[in-house]
């Protein structure tokens, strides 16, 4: 009798190991736990030194971020001004604040100011940076144990020994170059991916795929979790757009239905890429085509024609989630908000095993977590 008694301790001991390791494990909803480090920035590009410029740079003064994407087109002045210009933003950000450059295509070939002048007068301030400040780089957030990789490119610009735009196609050294950083940071275990740069693709806008359509659907196949552009003088936002079976690529001026894995702002990570143009950082904005065919691809968007405002991306990011909200700075009322959230995929899986040994009784508890 006492043999027995002890074998029943001994399962109704293990079934509570099992419920304590299916509570671990399954914590949440499958999500990450909630992790201590979190990146704040923010983005904006297409700026010039206007009243609403400065509304926008005071604005991201208040906001505290880390750090700032400045998505390219930077004074809009004559060579020779980067340093002024630099002096304006650094009257309003504050001297030291990491203000991230990219080149937009009024700086890339020196038409107005020079990128490397003005990756002089606001330099990287971001440990462990490669590549070339203001043209091509990644950077690893927070430095020594990231939750974010981000990449930014300069795909359709012309730099001075150039002469023709960087080439982003498949087989070229800038094509091998992205696909590279975005592996990098899957490979080694980092939760995201954003990748920055001045041009755009998809657009309800004045432009083309200038950003270049391979290039496009490579950010897509990768997973890239958010893409972050200027050029666009507005706003505008996609809803989360993957790659399936009935949507081998993305084609412009086209719209698959199929291609489209969520329409609301409340994402999970994986399905597809959020595109959002922040064209909003101080020059005069532009109109937001309606009609356009690739407008059901966007989930938001303003311009001159639909509540014209000025303002920045504001993004928070921890190992969990990904949430980032449009601030005005000036100009009309819009707003536009988006969280990805980040899964762990599948519950843990768990087992008891029913065969005990004198009093011994084994249990089995695992789960299954996907690689990035």
């Amino acid at each position: 009798m006492a043999r027995v008694f002890g074998i029943a301790a001994a399962v109704i001991a293990a079934l509570a190991l099992l419920v304590l390791a299916l509570l671990l494990l399954n914590r949440g909803d499958g999500e990450a736990p909630d992790a201590a480090a979190e990146i704040h920035f923010t983005a904006a590009g297409d700026f010039a030194a206007t009243k609403d410029t400065a509304a926008v740079l005071t604005k991201n003064a208040s906001l505290s971020p880390d750090f700032i994407l400045a998505l390219g087109d930077l004074s809009y002045g004559p060579p020779g001004g980067e340093q002024e210009w630099c002096d304006f933003v650094t009257s309003k950000v504050g001297t030291g604040f990491p203000f991230q450059l990219i080149a937009g295509n009024h700086e890339s070939d020196g038409h107005d100011g020079s990128i490397g002048e003005f990756s002089a007068c606001l330099p990287n301030r971001l440990p462990g940076i490669v590549g070339t400040y203001g043209r091509q780089w990644y950077v690893d957030v927070p430095a020594g144990d990231p939750i974010a990789r981000f990449v930014l490119i300069s795909p359709g610009l012309v730099f001075p020994e150039s002469e023709t735009p960087w080439d982003y196609s498949p087989g070229s050294e800038h094509y091998a170059w992205t696909e590279s950083a975005i592996d990098g940071a899957r490979e080694s275990g980092i939760p995201w991916v954003i990748v920055g740069n001045h041009m755009t693709c998809l657009s309800v806008g004045k432009y083309s795929c200038t950003a270049g359509e391979e290039l496009t659907n490579l950010l897509i196949s990768k997973k890239v979790d958010l893409v972050l552009s200027g050029h666009e003088h507005l706003y505008q936002r996609t809803y989360q757009i993957g790659h399936g079976d009935d949507c081998a690529e993305i084609v412009p001026d086209n719209v698959n239905e199929e291609c489209i894995t969520d329409t609301d702002s409340s994402l999970t990570q994986g399905p597809g890429t959020v595109f959002a143009t922040i064209g909003t950082g101080g020059s005069g904005l532009r109109k937001a085509h309606r009609a356009d065919p690739e407008a059901d691809y966007f989930a938001a968007y303003s311009g001159t024609n639909a509540n014209p405002t000025h303002g920045l991306l504001d993004v928070a990011v921890t190992e969990r989630s990904l949430s980032a909200k449009f601030v005005r700075a000036s100009g009309g009322t819009f707003d536009d908000s988006f969280t990805i959230r980040r899964s762990l995929g599948r519950a843990a899986e768990a087992s008891f095993i029913d065969d005990c040994a004198g009093l011994a009784c084994g249990l089995d508890a695992s789960t299954a977590l996907p690689t990035q």
